[in-house]
């Protein structure tokens, strides 16, 4: 497992070797890299299409599994309404096909796995999370981390079979299960307070609005504001 941040190396293709549906808008692409790039949790990857008359469009995907020295990542990618890229990866894309990608990419929202680390996610602000819970399940290290996601209903939850367990915290915003006790709304100083870990930083991830608020809360329950390590998405399709 790769434990420093290294350039990103040149555009490459990569082969997709299996789909999966998150939900009803996300898909998880498994692509194998033509040359292997050891990825820390936490980095990303460029996706580049490009057509027949030479007119291409890139977006970054953070990588959704765990650093294992393989020469396969997995994205995941929702579907926004008029997405070049996400539209063309959902509609288009099947196994076999190739994709050119560069990576990986990214320094300062990593976690390399050797200590306390509270993840706080909302929505598809769980991916790169979900790199560092993974590897922390792989490793046997789950004592380090915390993860805390927020989503809006059940149906909204990204990695819903593999993600409950002892390290893992979900917040429904609007509808939840009949079986949770918590009810729905939006991430408190009290869910927070509840995973806090000794000596950990924060990893916060999802929009502007929902990165904000997180890191507020996390001051309030004490974290210092340079052990919050806040990584926003926006809509670019």
């Amino acid at each position: 497992m790769p434990t420093e941040v290294t350039a990103p190396g040149p555009w490459q293709p990569a082969t997709v070797c299996a789909i999966r549906d998150e939900t009803a808008s996300a898909k998880t692409f498994s692509l194998r890299l033509a040359r292997p790039s050891p990825h820390l949790a936490g980095q990303h990857y460029i996706v580049r299409l490009t057509a027949p008359d030479g007119y291409s469009a890139s977006r970054s995907y953070s990588v959704a599994s765990a650093p294992d020295g393989s020469p396969q990542i997995d994205i995941t990618v929702e579907r926004l309404p008029g997405g070049e890229v996400s539209t063309f990866l959902h509609d288009e894309v099947v196994s076999g096909d190739e994709l050119e990608v560069r990576g990986p990419i990214g320094g300062w929202f990593v976690w390399r796995g050797e200590t306390p680390a509270i993840l706080i996610g909302g929505g598809s602000g769980i991916v790169p999370l979900m790199a560092m819970l993974r590897l922390a399940r792989r490793q046997g290290t789950t004592d380090l981390v915390r993860l805390i996601v927020s989503v809006r209903t059940p149906d909204d939850l990204y990695y819903a079979e593999e993600l409950p367990g002892p390290e893992s915290t979900i917040i429904f915003t609007r509808e939840s299960p009949t079986r949770v006790a918590r009810a729905t709304g939006r991430l408190t100083e009290e869910d927070l307070v509840s995973v806090l870990l000794p000596r950990a930083e924060a990893f916060v991830c999802g929009s502007s609005a929902f990165a904000d608020a997180a890191a507020a809360i996390a001051m309030n329950t004490g974290i210092a504001i340079e052990r919050i390590r806040i990584e926003r998405f926006g809509p670019t399709g």
